[in-house]
């Protein structure tokens, strides 16, 4: 789950306990949303039945969790209860959890022996992705590898700006153009000063709009294709911010940006806002795309490695 994980290394337990403990809090209202719904549709009740069924498949929709997983989800517990014959209404907290988790995929590690690593971060406006590159940076930075950020998103001053301040913050450097400079030049000229100076981790920022989905779509084909002439397998990774907060909206979004680009990550932003954090569920399984990172909470140090495993059980703590 901590960011050491992420490269293979040793969790230390105090790490390991303080993150669980954010992971908690940061899950509270999604938590105290589902239990309640879920008391309810187990009330009175003995065994996983039809009717019981019809309500959880209520449940699960009504917590961001969509429609379409919701269903898979109910298939795989009807399955159970046909094979296992009897089950009481008891164990459905811990089938559920079994299965949400398998249908969550595992993010795939950075690989160090990649040098540079080269991600592309995508998102619209928003959802905190200015945020979650300078946290991701800073997370790199105190693992103690190099990090350079590219200002990509040349559409609006105030995205290069944000950046800045953070790079600042964070204590990396950034190349820059400024606004209305091609996107794709500052991701050239990102790459080439990295691969130059032997940094580790290049983090590109890019257009948080999705008004025109076909101009988006060339924007990225291009900055991706200018990125190859210096290093021919780059970007290594495609992040895809997203709100919590949104529910169903970030599905769409997703939606959206999987069409105009190989996204092969997701960051969940905001989740300590929100009862919608089962849009994490249903994100993850219908686009077949691991949620890489999960924002909970305001602070630098609040932006986790996400565990499929430790988030289910912090979703069903209690």
């Amino acid at each position: 789950m901590a960011f050491f994980g992420l490269f293979g290394k040793k969790k230390e337990a105090e790490q390991a306990a303080v993150e669980q403990q954010d992971l908690d809090q940061g899950l509270e209202r999604s938590r105290s949303g589902l239990f309640g719904k879920l008391a309810r549709v187990v009330a009175g009740k003995s065994t996983v039945d039809d009717t019981v069924l019809d309500d959880l498949e209520e449940v699960l929709v009504s917590s961001d969790v969509g429609v379409e997983t919701t269903l898979r989800i109910i298939e795989r517990i009807q399955e159970r209860v046909k094979r296992d014959k009897y089950v009481g209404t008891g164990e459905l907290n811990g089938i559920l959890r079994e299965e949400i988790a398998a249908l969550m995929k595992d993010p795939v590690p950075v690989d160090p022996a990649t040098k540079p690593y080269v991600i592309m971060v995508v998102g619209v406006n928003g959802v905190g992705k200015t945020t979650t590159i300078g946290k991701l940076a800073h997370a790199f930075k105190k693992e103690g590898r190099s990090v350079v950020l590219g200002a990509a998103d040349t559409f609006r001053a105030a995205a290069v700006d944000q950046l800045r301040i953070w790079s600042e913050r964070v204590g990396v450097p950034l190349v820059q153009q400024g606004m209305n400079a091609d996107p794709a030049a500052v991701a050239f000229d990102t790459v080439q000063h990295a691969k130059a100076q032997g940094v580790e981790i290049v983090i590109i920022d890019t257009a948080g709009r999705l008004h025109n989905k076909v101009g988006l779509m060339n924007e990225l084909t291009k900055v991706r294709n200018v990125m190859r002439k210096v290093i021919p397998d780059a970007p290594h990774e495609v992040l895809l911010v997203l709100d919590a907060s949104t529910g169903q909206n970030a599905i769409e979004q997703a939606r959206q940006f999987t069409k105009a680009t190989d996204v092969t990550a997701l960051a969940l932003t905001k989740i300590d806002g929100t009862a919608k954090g089962g849009v994490a569920i249903g994100i993850s399984e219908q686009f077949g795309i691991p949620i890489k990172y999960l924002g909970v909470g305001e602070g630098i140090e609040h932006l986790q490695v996400f565990d499929k495993k430790a988030f289910v059980e912090a979703l069903f703590k209690g």
